[in-house]
């Protein structure tokens, strides 16, 4: 059997600078309908970049929906026009002044498939090259390095409540051990 809904009718809630929320009406499978609250986000990208010292780079800084500093891998919003890749590249250098190289896919998150189509793509790299930091006028951020292996036991600690950097360092976890042999 196939699952699909069918929509019927979609009413814009709320088109914002980031957001966008739609109330629709579908048809279920069954022929019934219901509702559907829907935030359309023009997705993310967040980067595993290890350095020379196998040391993941992190940022702290405040997030608003939380009302605490949050430790994450470097993120953001893609920006049209550019790539995944090519945000995650912009992303990890205004963050942390880093400019990777050897990027690789770790795939792509859904982070919460029940109302919102957003999609976090998910990369590795390795980092040589350090600059200057250039983060968005509205951004403060403070970066961190911690050994990958500690980066793993704190996710696993419950210390990073933060999804898509959860994921990003399991895979780069499991990705080192496999490019070392192990």
């Amino acid at each position: 059997m196939e699952h699909f809904e069918k929509t019927i009718d979609s009413k814009e809630i709320f088109n914002g600078r980031v957001l966008h929320v739609l109330h629709d009406t579908v048809e279920l499978e069954d022929g019934t309908t219901a509702m559907r609250e829907i935030v359309e986000h023009p997705g993310g990208v967040c980067i595993a970049a290890l350095t020379k010292d196998n040391e993941l780079l992190f940022v702290r800084q405040f997030r608003y929906p939380y009302k605490e500093i949050v430790l994450e891998l470097p993120a953001g919003k893609l920006e049209k026009g550019q790539t995944p890749l090519e945000n995650g590249k912009r992303e990890l250098l205004e963050e942390t002044g880093a400019a990777g190289s050897h990027y690789m896919p770790l795939g792509k998150v859904y982070p919460s498939p029940g109302y919102t189509g957003e999609i976090i793509h998910l990369y590795f790299c390795t980092v040589e090259e350090f600059g200057e930091q250039h983060p968005d006028d509205d951004e403060f951020v403070t970066v961190e390095r911690i050994p990958i292996d500690r980066a793993e036991e704190m996710v696993l600690n419950n210390e990073i409540p933060d999804a898509k950097t959860q994921i990003a360092v399991l895979k780069a976890a499991a990705l080192v051990r496999k490019m070392n042999g192990q």
